[in-house]
């Protein structure tokens, strides 16, 4: 058994496993907070560096997606195979070399080379992030630690998206490497340590016995398989992406729209960003929703919705109640996606890996369909999001189909 495997070993069912865990949670808001500020921000730096219009940036934003798509299959395989500590550590490396190097470099085809290597970086860290604190968890347990992951990532990240635009706009277009390179640093420097203090458990005298967590799968709440249930969060999670990273892409364009600077447009359309991050706490609190159909269906009309109010409206009393909406909906579709994947099956490295492709998929599909409507239909400049809203609908009757090809209950 490698040490990381060993490793892994005592941090998934070890008897100090909350401490231990409690920083591996620091570590993944650290890895959210660097991400975030890096690529959602991304978008802007394009769109001023190297005036990059809103169509240019759904091309960006399709062709990082897909590779993240792959990248993160991959990854899920490499965090199984070669261990979590591994798989993190080697990620959050080749992201700090990329933001680094990409600092000191102004050419555009070298910069945007160092945007796919950085990529492909992060491929290799969330899928371990999320088995690391998931493997070994009991049912009610594991509806906890999934709760906690997710709450952790999303008010990270909604935080770095919300004071990303001001940091841009006090300290200029270069703080978007510099910052999540230096909180890359932190995380790995924290790994270390973590690594050695999992090794010391290592070393413990108590019988292995006592510390293992004999992991169970939820009892049944419908007479639909648990893999249903499965393969359609693995269906809505990446149309759910492909709506979110839509928004994303084109929040330049939007915040033209309405005069907003990047500090202002950070600060607004981060409102749906804190909805998710507050939904997954009261998803974390309320498992009711494990295995309903009906809810997934209800999350999923409700994301089309406001996606459309969002990318059509220029009034704020409508864009407002839209955000809040689409962080509600986004979060029950991720939860879904993310506690399933942990909760059926036991190669979780694998499933994260799957679960974070759908989402790569997702997040290139949505820019590559809007950015090809507005190519060729470049007389209405709203095809793009039309195109969007029709393969949402496509992705909505595929839930009901995968429901109810099953004997009814």
């Amino acid at each position: 058994m490698t040490a990381d495997a060993q490793s892994q070993a005592v941090i998934h069912r070890g008897i100090k496993a909350p401490r231990l865990k409690a920083v591996a949670f620091v570590m993944e808001g650290l890895n959210s907070l660097a991400t975030t500020y890096f690529f959602y921000y991304v978008y802007f730096y394009t769109k001023q560096a190297y005036q990059f219009d809103a169509r240019q940036n759904f091309w960006m934003a399709a062709e990082l997606g897909l590779l993240c798509a792959v990248g993160s299959f991959f990854g899920g395989r490499f965090a199984q195979r070669f261990g979590y500590f591994a798989s993190i550590r080697i990620g959050g490396a080749i992201m700090a070399a990329c933001f680094l190097i990409g600092s000191q470099i102004s050419d555009m085809w070298l910069t945007l080379l160092f945007f796919n290597i950085a990529t492909i970086g992060m491929c290799f860290t969330w899928a371990a992030f999320q088995a690391l604190v998931s493997e070994g968890e009991p049912p009610g347990r594991l509806q906890s630690m999934v709760g906690i992951y997710n709450f952790t990532w999303a008010g990270t990240g909604a935080l770095a998206y919300f004071s990303g635009g001001a940091i841009m706009d006090h300290f200029g277009l270069r703080a978007m490497f510099y910052l999540p390179a230096a909180l890359l640093i932190l995380q790995l420097i924290i790994g270390f340590w973590l690594q050695k203090r999992v090794e010391a458990e290592l070393s413990a005298t108590l019988d292995p016995a006592q510390r293992i967590i004999q992991a169970e799968p939820e009892e049944l709440k419908t007479a639909v398989p648990p893999k249903t249930f499965l393969l359609m969060a693995w269906v809505a999670n990446p149309f759910a992406y492909l709506a979110a990273n839509t928004v994303i892409s084109v929040t330049p364009s939007l915040a033209g729209h309405l005069n907003l600077s990047a500090k202002w447009a950070g600060f607004i359309y981060s409102v749906w960003m804190f909805a998710r991050g507050g939904s997954f706490v009261f998803l974390r609190f309320w498992p009711k929703w494990h295995y309903r159909f009906r809810f997934l269906a209800t999350a999923y009309a409700t994301m089309i919705v406001c996606f459309g109010i969002i990318l059509f409206t220029s009034r704020l009393w409508f864009l407002l109640p839209a955000e809040l909406g689409l962080g509600f909906s986004l979060a029950l579709i991720y939860y879904s996606s993310l506690f399933y994947s942990m909760d059926v099956g036991e190669t979780k490295g694998e499933h994260g890996g799957i679960h974070e492709a759908a989402i790569g998929a997702g997040s290139g599909f949505g820019p590559a369909i809007a950015a090809t409507a507005m190519t060729a239909f470049p007389q209405f400049p709203a095809s793009g999001t039309w195109a969007v809203v029709g393969l949402l609908l496509i992705g909505w009757g595929i839930l009901f189909w995968l429901r109810f090809r099953q004997k009814a209950v």
